[in-house]
């Protein structure tokens, strides 16, 4: 494939909207990922600069939320500690599990994710008490969804934010603020492994990374001030949105 200048400003300008779009929702590889596939990357180099991107802009949306102390670190190191262990070994295991059924399964899964935000208006108005503790949620929760993300991944900050309120008792931003520093945890343990896998184009997954920086801090900026309005609605669109796609790609549409 030819990288001409007109598809490294196509990828940058689709980072961007994708970088948005996830700091508020997630979602944001039902964007950048079809894009790199476009564009000419096979399946393997297109999953891992599509991590190296995504990093960018879960990085940026997380130092935001950091700044702007809706995120205590103190208290979830161990929920960081188990995603990042959680993604890694998804990652390193994806070449010897069988995803079929995960990927059968994953489009209800969100669907359920965008009715459970739609039929519930009051679902993380306000901070509740926890179900479970830190350590429990990261066991049960953390880990799974790290694994979950490292060698599959469509769907995990909506599953992360829903989670969080669910058994953490977090309100809807806070829970979006969290979901996405555990999603940047994800990220680059996912990472990792593609780098020495070789599953990388730098070029494209460095001008993508610009675009996501870009989109997802004035995502951030977004969540913060016009909240519970937008946050919900996005969530519901996001997730149906999912849904179709992961069901079109499947072929149930013949």
């Amino acid at each position: 494939m030819e990288l001409t200048y007109q598809i490294f400003i196509f990828l940058f300008i689709v980072a961007f909207v994708a970088g948005f779009i996830d700091a508020i929702a997630g979602g944001g590889g039902l964007i950048t990922i079809p894009a790199l596939l476009m564009v000419g990357l096979p399946p393997a180099l297109a999953l891992g600069t599509n991590k190296l991107q995504a990093c960018g802009g879960s990085f940026s949306a997380s130092l935001y939320f950091l700044r702007q102390k809706v995120i205590n670190v103190k208290e979830i190191w161990l929920l960081i500690l188990m995603t990042f262990i959680g993604a890694g070994l998804g990652t390193i295991l994806i070449q010897i599990i069988d995803v079929n059924f995960i990927r059968k399964v994953l489009p209800f899964l969100v669907f359920i994710i965008g009715m459970y935000f739609l039929l519930t208006p009051k679902l993380g108005n306000i901070d509740r008490n926890k179900r479970v503790s830190y350590g429990v949620f990261a066991f049960v929760a953390s880990f799974p969804i790290g694994f979950y993300d490292g060698f599959f991944g469509p769907g995990t900050g909506s599953i992360l934010s829903v989670v969080l309120i669910t058994l953490l008792g977090f309100n809807l931003i806070k829970a979006t603020a969290h979901a996405k520093i555990l999603n940047f945890t994800s990220n680059i343990a996912s990472l990792i492994f593609f780098i020495i896998g070789g599953q990388i184009i730098w070029s494209v997954g460095v001008a993508m990374m610009l675009g996501q920086i870009l989109g997802a801090s004035l995502g951030a900026k977004v969540v913060l001030s016009k909240g519970q309005t937008l946050i919900r609605p996005m969530v519901v669109m996001m997730s149906f949105m999912m849904t179709i796609k992961m069901i079109y790609d499947q072929g149930w549409f013949g």
